[in-house]
């Protein structure tokens, strides 16, 4: 069995209007939430083997503040294709991970997250800013990944355990 983590990047800023989008930076609240569940993963010992995020900037401080902030030491790999990916491209993107990975982490942007969450559990899950899904698939390696074939453990949604 395999592990995957599908974590939305943390609340970015819109206050330089000119700057593109993949160069926009995390806001204040970002940056609390991404910590946050760093230290939320942690206490919750789901921890990643490896973690591979979108190299937009936003979801780029995301990756780095929750991997320094949980107990894990994976890597981080910039993968292009995960700005702006399709669910069917995250699935090709999980397929091609190193079977040595019994558990990943893949940090990137809606609406392909939720699609994703949607497309392996078939439940559809709000996914706002910096959300966590954590979902067991029935597969013995990566290259199985397929439509269906997880189960969905849990969402946690930093708004709702901040209030908490």
């Amino acid at each position: 069995m395999k592990r995957l983590y599908i974590l939305r990047h943390a609340k970015s800023s819109w206050n330089e209007p000119d700057l593109a989008d993949f160069e926009r930076p995390l806001n204040s609240r970002g940056v609390k939430a991404a910590p946050f569940m760093g230290r939320f993963i942690a206490e919750k010992q789901y921890i990643p083997s490896t973690i591979i995020s979108s190299p937009a900037r936003r979801a780029s401080e995301t990756a780095i503040l929750v991997r320094d902030n949980s107990l894990t030491a994976a890597e981080i790999r910039f993968v292009d294709r995960i700005y702006e990916a399709s669910p069917q491209t995250l699935t090709q993107i999980a397929a091609a991970l190193s079977d040595e990975f019994d558990s990943a982490m893949i940090v990137g942007h809606n609406p392909g997250m939720e699609g994703f969450v949607r497309l392996l559990t078939g439940r559809s899950e709000a996914m706002p800013t910096a959300s966590l899904a954590v979902i067991d698939l029935g597969i013995e390696r990566w290259t199985d990944i397929r439509s269906g074939c997880g189960t969905l453990i849990e969402v946690a949604r930093p708004r709702e355990l901040m209030n908490t």
